[in-house]
């Protein structure tokens, strides 16, 4: 990125001015002024223990830079996770390498340390540290004890021991260190959760050398995995090791996004906890690792789906729940946190999710669509896994024609939506595709029957001759992104007559310069104030949708633009505001693995 003077322009940094770094159990959010403005410890959906990004005020925050006016620039080591912000000034140059390491025993495992590493690398620079915890989103007291080179921070739950290479001071709940290096010198912070088992543990120089190196050789040696080697490859790697990030190793889960409450539009409403698994977007995560060669995320995912995900719950949801927390657990409840102003004020900010309740009857093709290509491109499911897929088919075929709410978790009514007969038209197809190519038992009669009435109702009552295209609902008018998906899904030949006129109609009404919005607001009311930036996922699947029905041309002019809303690392937010800003929860894992997806499919259309 350019270099831009450190400081914020206001209380809070652009969402898109952060990177993440992690250590597949929780992630930081570090900003390009080198301040962790986000850490929920010890995982993905725990209490937060800094999140100046939803309060400047109250959220805590680990602040490390250097004292006084510098430019700044951001980027990861290559081909990893660790990240470098350097800092530039008129006394010479320095960088806080940050970084989660991976792995380690159980002990150290549960120490969840993140580490950062400061390092003078030309003349002479003063610097400035500040740890301040806020637990439970700030709800939680603390006390500071200090001894040595080490802090304590304490409070009812969890404690968090500092350690570093230089002198600390308290200051009231916080700690501080204010330190001067010489060229070629550094010093060490280590930040750690103890208890228990875990004591605090000083991190030396030489060990924090080693952990880099450590943690730089175990990324670079998942990356090497990847089968793609074509035209974006940076890009596609970048979304990768983001997806990776995304995981939770003791389950297999993989979170939405490692955020909550990140706004959708400036001000609020839409503000959402992203920190739980999708049975969706995880189910696309898998297509897109599977893409790339990333079998054992696949497999991390089917054993979860396996252990936690029982088509036999009979809720009144369906036997599957829309999404589920990293540790399997159903109860999502929602609450707001009205002590928090949130994002640069846009409240609320919530914790929990109320859409879990929701129907959604696409979950059940986005799963088993997973499954197929598991089976296909992994390793054969097995005879326990498939009882669980007939099931799942045997319900989708006696449910698949009810109103639900929809991929786009609309609060505003249950519809007859377009995309939610799609998926379930996949979720019969597939099983049926598997059960042949296999050769395993299944009631064949009846499941074909059921695709057939699903395809000839969504060609039927899907399909607006007002509009000339497919719609969002049976017996309306407006026009949704998600339809994008049909010939992806291959429901429909991306060269029908019917199909290019509504990619045309979805270029007029939804497509802003290769920005696709998921549907308007306006005309399809959704139970929540206000209006939205472009949907960054349905900008790729616009790309995949062109790439298919041979406009190469178009396909790669608008992948490129695309490319271009990335942040300076290559994260992409849920949204792009009409600004160009990303808007939402970030990074996001819809967007990268249809970032992923875009690129391998127009990658090997043209050749």
């Amino acid at each position: 990125m350019d270099g831009t003077p450190t400081g914020r322009t206001g209380r809070y940094l652009p969402i898109a001015e952060h990177g993440l770094i992690g250590d597949l159990r929780s992630v930081a959010l570090v900003g390009t002024d080198g301040t962790i403005d986000w850490y929920c410890c010890p995982a993905f959906d725990a209490p937060s223990v800094f999140a100046s990004l939803l309060d400047a005020e109250r959220g805590g925050r680990f602040e490390l830079a250097v004292a006084g006016p510098a430019r700044t620039k951001q980027f990861y080591f290559p081909d990893t996770n660790v990240l470098i912000t350097r800092f530039f000034t008129e006394e010479g140059v320095g960088e806080v390498q940050d970084f989660m390491p991976v792995g380690g025993g159980p002990v150290e495992a549960e120490r969840h340390r993140l580490i950062r590493r400061v390092l003078c690398v030309r003349g002479s620079l003063p610097f400035r540290a500040r740890v301040a915890p806020r637990f439970d989103y700030g709800t939680r007291p603390h006390t500071v004890r200090l001894t040595g080179d080490t802090a304590v921070f304490e409070s009812a739950g969890p404690a968090l021991a500092l350690t570093a290479t230089v002198p600390l001071e308290a200051d009231g709940p916080d700690a501080r260190a204010d330190f001067k290096l010489a060229q070629s010198e550094s010093a060490v912070f280590a930040l750690d959760q103890v208890g228990g088992a875990v004591a605090p543990r000083r991190c030396a120089r030489a060990e924090a050398e080693e952990q880099f190196a450590a943690t730089v050789a175990y990324w670079r040696r998942w990356l090497s995995a990847s089968r793609y080697r074509g035209r974006w490859r940076e890009h596609v790697h970048r979304s990768a090791l983001t997806l990776k990030l995304l995981t939770y190793a003791p389950t297999g889960a993989i979170v939405a996004a490692p955020t909550t409450s990140l706004p959708e539009r400036a001000g609020g409403e839409r503000n959402w906890d992203y920190r739980y698994v999708w049975v969706r977007d995880a189910a696309f995560c898998v297509y897109a690792l599977l893409r790339l060669g990333f079998t054992g995320e696949a497999a991390a995912f089917m054993d979860f789906v396996t252990r936690h995900i029982s088509p036999g719950d009979g809720r009144s949801s369906g036997p599957l729940q829309i999404m589920y927390g990293i540790d399997g657990r159903t109860d999502l409840a929602e609450r707001e946190l009205g002590h928090l102003e949130g994002y640069r004020g846009a409240a609320p900010v919530r914790v929990g999710n109320a859409a879990a309740d929701q129907l959604q009857l696409d979950v059940y093709g986005a799963l088993i669509d997973s499954i197929y290509l598991y089976d296909k491109w992994a390793e054969p499911i097995s005879s326990g896994q498939w009882d669980d897929v007939c099931a799942l088919v045997d319900w989708v075929c006696a449910h698949w024609d009810q109103p639900d709410e929809g991929i786009w978790e609309t609060r505003g009514g249950r519809r007859d939506f377009l995309y939610s007969r799609l998926m379930c038209w996949v979720a019969v197809e597939r099983a049926i595709r598997l059960a042949n190519r296999r050769g395993l038992p299944a009631d064949l009669p009846r499941w074909r029957e059921c695709r057939d009435t699903v395809y000839r109702r969504i060609m039927r009552r899907g399909w607006s001759e007002t509009r000339q295209a497919f719609v969002q609902y049976e017996g309306g008018d407006v026009l949704d992104a998600a339809v994008l998906m049909m010939p992806l899904a291959k429901f429909i030949a991306p060269t029908d007559p019917k199909w290019l006129s509504t990619l045309d109609a979805l270029g007029q009404d939804l497509v802003s310069d290769s920005l696709v919005y998921r549907y308007d607001p306006r005309t399809s009311p959704d139970g929540v104030r206000g209006d939205e930036g472009t949907f960054s996922l349905c900008s790729f699947w616009y790309v995949e949708a062109l790439t298919r029905a041979g406009r190469l041309d178009e396909a790669r002019l608008a992948f490129e633009k695309m490319l271009t809303y990335a942040n300076h690392l290559g994260l992409y937010a849920e949204e792009i505001s009409r600004t160009g800003e990303q808007q939402g929860n970030f990074p996001q894992a819809f967007t990268h693995l249809a970032l992923i997806s875009a690129a391998f499919n127009l990658d090997r259309a043209l050749g």
